[in-house]
């Protein structure tokens, strides 16, 4: 590829920066842009996105509608996996930019662009998980991040640049943080909440109530799954998009799902996220109680000790690389028997599995109960507790210590 651009797929979203880049791509590599937006359940206007890069410049405008794509090939792959980062973060945003990213480049195929932008900052992760997928799926398209190369210092430059540039810019007040939505979660950071000591105002939360004004009775739900995968819910047969949102209606309804953590980025830095996540947490506690009666022990242990690496990999921005797939391969395989119904009783920020039950448990209370049974001889204990202390009694016989 030569130096000249033909044409550039900026990933847009309509806010101050994306309009911004929108505008000065155009005039500083003087070439066409189009204006890439993905529906991911952000529960934005697209229209208005539309209209705003049009009369911004954009050459031509590119909005998909991912929501079942995000939640049958990035969420769900997740969920089966229990992924978690740091023990607290289900990767809301980590799973939603490969997806942009993939589709982005996608579009650059058939526009003929040679070109990729996005408006990630050079702090954050996100320009890690953008770049990482572009190199990964089109190493021949070259990529441009204005927030590492243009003299813009903050959003007080975006907006007057906007303003000579006659560019729509939002009238709303701005937030004291920074906001990204999709269908799994919404997450705040910077901003107030720079301040690790201050709790978040309660008026910042959109998805959930707060605990204290939450009902006080609960809601039972019953969630169905097949293979590892969540496949109705209450009984009636739903496509991932749809559960995930009803999840979310009901998770948040409960007070479910809000976190408040310290999390390392892979940049280096701690930065603070406080996220809202009903449906994802909901289902990943009924993963884990199906898992409880339909998994093998030592497969389980196994798992388990590669879900932070999962994570890991993810949180980085490595969804299209060969660890991922082969772990992801690992993490499926595991879940051919987790199947059948879970039961869950949501309360004022609980969400507590009270019920479980599969054609394929391994759980049979004849085996587990303390009456007598056929399949458990008692005194066979005895030889395996031997056996299993015999190193430690052994090295205190020749005066070691443990």
């Amino acid at each position: 590829m030569g130096d000249k651009l033909e044409r550039i797929v900026l990933a847009y979203s309509g806010g101050l920066d994306t309009s911004v880049i929108l505008s000065w791509l155009q005039e500083k590599y003087q070439c066409p842009v189009v204006a890439f937006a993905a529906d991911l359940g952000q529960g934005e206007e697209l229209n208005e996105v539309r209209e705003k890069a049009t009369k911004t410049g954009a050459e031509r405008v590119i909005i998909e509608d991912l929501k079942e794509d995000f939640a049958r090939e990035f969420v769900w792959p997740a969920i089966r996996a229990n992924a978690v980062y740091e023990s607290g973060y289900l990767l809301g945003t980590s799973l939603a930019r490969p997806l942009i990213a993939m589709r982005q480049v996608e579009a650059a195929r058939k526009t003929g662009a040679n070109a990729v932008s996005h408006g990630a900052t050079g702090k954050g992760n996100d320009q890690v998980r953008f770049e990482i997928a572009y190199m990964a799926l089109a190493p021949d398209l070259k990529i441009i991040a204005p927030w590492k190369i243009w003299d813009f210092k903050g959003r007080e430059d975006l907006t007057k640049y906007a303003k000579s540039r006659n560019i729509p810019v939002p009238v709303s007040k701005e937030k004291p943080y920074s906001i990204d939505r999709n269908l799994l979660h919404i997450s705040f950071e910077g901003g107030i909440l720079e301040d690790t000591w201050k709790e978040p105002p309660k008026d910042m939360f959109v998805l959930t109530v707060a605990p204290e004004d939450a009902p006080d009775h609960p809601t039972y739900v019953e969630i169905e799954f097949k293979e590892g995968n969540a496949t109705a819910l209450n009984g009636e047969p739903m496509s991932p998009a749809r559960l995930l949102a009803r999840l979310n209606d009901l998770g948040g309804a409960n007070a479910i799902g809000r976190v408040d953590i310290v999390e390392n980025r892979y940049v280096g830095m701690k930065s603070r996220g406080v996220y809202e996540t009903p449906g994802g947490t909901i289902l990943r506690i009924a993963h884990q109680a199906m898992e409880s009666i339909t998994m093998d022990r030592e497969v389980m242990h196994l798992r388990d000790g590669l879900i932070p690496r999962y994570a890991e990999m993810i949180y980085y921005g490595y969804w299209f690389s060969p660890e991922r797939r082969m772990l992801q391969a690992l993490m499926d395989e595991a879940q051919k028997n987790v199947t059948g119904v879970v039961r869950l009783k949501l309360y004022r920020g609980n969400c507590i599995a009270v019920g479980r039950k599969s054609d394929l448990s391994l759980y049979h209370p004849g085996f587990a109960t303390f009456e007598e049974d056929e399949v458990y001889n008692q005194k066979d204990a005895e030889g395996f507790i031997r056996l299993s202390a015999l190193r430690l009694k052994i090295a205190t016989l020749l005066g070691r210590k443990q």
